[in-house]
């Protein structure tokens, strides 16, 4: 299941709006994470009930239900968005749900996976549900254990206790008007730290308009915040200290910035991003190191074999790494996603390394992926962008790729961040295990260091992409091909044409053509072709132009990505993009760019929402 966006906010004084203010102004900023219905619940001065309101659909809809019927001033709320499971999205199942005569209110992330059992207890109790959902379970629950005389941070650690699968919970309580209570398992929870004033979130862009200071939990811990304080503790109420840390980046950067959308505003980002995830590689004798955590260099000496886990475009990065790395480092590398790895009884052991890819951090098959191969002895080195994300927390050794907030759901420059720190991992394994000789090493490097000013060129020369993504605004199908590098950027440009103009797209090793998606070629139908390049790798360059000319000569309109100079590419392409001369292994960071132009500019001139497409979701939190 997608990520639910959850905000919870407490603060000193008087009641006011800023409760009101600061959650829907949080709830607004995570809409880019999918949902279909938002709601929000306040802590007034009425201590026997809550002032909740809740719709159906976009956020729209529940500001409009609070502007004719305005709520009343509070001290602490928390707020939803929810993408739905159990029950479809209407009002009635739509969060905050309420207990203990309106008088408790929560909300929830997750699926509760014995919720059946514990529904059917509740109702054996005399509990009335109106919803369809596992949350309102929770909330019966917390409601029991506070009747029995329990503060709210005891209950929850209570319920907490009780409950099977993956959730994060927010609670409040209108008799406790200066608290707001949290737990999380398997998904996340973010603590904004504040001047008399502290906040709640799945996260941090929910509340970085107002701190920058953070503080992620851990698995199993609950959080009680005051405005004056934040506590956390296990499930047994043991306390638990957790080292706060500052977000890089500021509430502008989760803005538009003058773009028609944030897609748009992430691919012109692509150069800082790849390189931002290169700087500052080097210590101080140096050597190329990692973020986080430490795997011995007498462990990797002894690697024998490399597995990356990964989910949807996170994966085609893993499979330009194995491209890379294989290469460089001459050791086999396999790439799997997620969801498959652990139900298959994969061969890991100590010699394994197993490197995690996600941009969140918080991709629930990734995470229960990577503790399967860490059950195997297996190291974890992770590939992430969010900082103390729980894959960060849990991998071995940590590559942040430093992209910054993604807030489009379909990635562009998470891609080409992965991508690079990917090389980066690469390299550092070559260096470490002696594969390659220092100026190599350096050699890599620099043809790394140059890419971003070649990002930015395709950019900069990207206007014609833009003009036939516009004039393909009404086909239905389109076909890529690729061969070494170019055909995982192949998958790449496909899944973004389903992501964001839901049409069927298609992306194919080159050589496979004749083994049967040869018979999907008809008259008209466009087809992306990534051409390699003509230098080193000829025999490829040669086999994919024949592949060019076997489509064609079936009436397909070929779309060709080449590298500037590329002569032949013009013989045989309806239209051809050219990108600039690369290292062979590189280029995935270049020909990704046309694609992501593409589709984004394809799905615009249809009507598409590509911030937030139908049916997804920036972060799936539950297996």
């Amino acid at each position: 299941m997608p990520m639910c966006g959850i905000v919870g906010y407490v603060g000193a004084g008087s009641p006011s709006d800023r409760p009101q203010g600061v959650v829907m102004g949080g709830l607004e900023r995570l809409e880019y994470r999918g949902y279909d219905s938002a709601g929000i619940a306040i802590v007034t001065p009425d201590e026997t009930r809550l002032a909740v309101a809740k719709k159906a659909g976009k956020l729209v809809n529940l500001a409009k239900e609070i502007a004719e019927r305005p709520l009343p001033v509070g001290t602490a709320a928390i707020g939803h968005t929810r993408w739905a499971t159990h029950g479809s999205p209407t009002d009635a199942n739509a969060h905050p749900h309420l207990a203990a005569g309106g008088r408790i209110a929560i909300i929830h992330n997750g699926i509760i996976e014995n919720y059946a059992a514990l529904r059917d207890e509740l109702r054996g109790k005399g509990v009335e549900f109106v919803s369809e959902t596992d949350t309102e379970v929770a909330g019966h629950l917390l409601a029991d254990e506070v009747d029995s005389g329990k503060p709210l941070a005891e209950a929850m650690r209570a319920v907490a206790r009780r409950l099977e699968g993956a959730f994060t919970l927010l609670a409040v309580d209108a008799r406790e008007p200066h608290v707001v209570v949290g737990t999380r398992r398997n998904s996340p929870l973010v603590v904004g730290l504040g001047e008399n004033e502290n906040f709640l979130g799945s996260d941090v862009v929910a509340f970085i308009e107002h701190t920058r200071t953070a503080l992620e939990l851990g698995q199993d811990e609950v959080v009680e915040i005051t405005p004056e304080a934040v506590v956390v503790t296990d499930l047994d109420g043991s306390p638990v200290e957790r080292a706060p840390y500052e977000v890089t980046w500021d509430a502008s950067a989760a803005q538009k910035g003058g773009f028609d959308t944030f897609m748009e505003k992430e691919i012109h980002e692509g150069p800082t991003a790849v390189a931002d995830t290169l700087r500052g590689r080097m210590d101080a004798n140096g050597r190329l190191q990692l973020d986080e955590g430490i795997v011995a260099p007498e462990v990797l000496a002894t690697i024998d074999k490399i597995i990356v886990i990964a989910c949807g475009t996170a994966s085609y990065a893993g499979l330009v790494a194995k491209y890379a790395i294989e290469h460089w480092c001459r050791i086999p590398v396999e790439v799997e996603y997620s969801h498959e790895f652990r139900y298959r009884d994969p061969v890991v052991g100590p010699r394994t390394l197993v490197v995690a890819i996600s941009q969140s951090g918080e991709t629930m098959d990734t995470i229960m992926a990577m503790r399967h191969a860490q059950q195997q002895g297996a190291p974890v080195v992770a590939i992430v962008n969010v900082q103390g994300s729980t894959i960060a927390r849990e991998a071995d050794a940590v590559l942040y790729t430093r992209a910054g907030p993604e807030i489009a759901v379909a990635s562009t420059k998470a891609l080409l961040a992965q991508i690079t720190a990917a090389y980066l991992l690469g390299i550092y394994l070559a260096d470490l295990r002696g594969n390659k000789f220092p100026d190599e090493i350096a050699a890599l490097l620099r043809e790394l260091d140059a890419m971003p000013a070649k990002v930015q060129l395709v950019l900069d020369t990207s206007e014609p992409v833009r003009e036939l993504a516009r004039e393909l605004a009404d086909t239905k199908i389109v076909l890529f091909l690729g061969r070494h590098v170019g055909y995982p950027v192949a998958l790449e440009g496909a899944l973004k044409l389903k992501e964001l103009a839901y049409i069927h797209a298609e992306g194919f090793a080159a050589g496979e053509l004749k083994h049967g998606p040869i018979a999907l070629v008809e008259e008209g139908v466009p087809i992306i072709i990534v051409l390699p390049s003509p230098r080193g790798r000829e025999s490829l360059h040669a086999k994919v132009v024949s592949n060019i000319q076997e489509v064609r000569a079936r009436g397909a309109r070929t779309i060709v990505i080449a590298e500037e100079g590329d002569e032949q590419a013009a013989q045989y392409a309806s239209h051809v993009f050219y990108v600039p001369e690369a290292p062979t292994l590189m280029m995935p960071l270049l020909t990704a760019v046309p694609m992501h132009v593409f589709a984004h500019e394809l799905a615009t001139v249809q009507g598409r929402d590509v911030d937030q497409p139908r049916n997804l979701a920036k972060s799936v939190t539950v297996e």
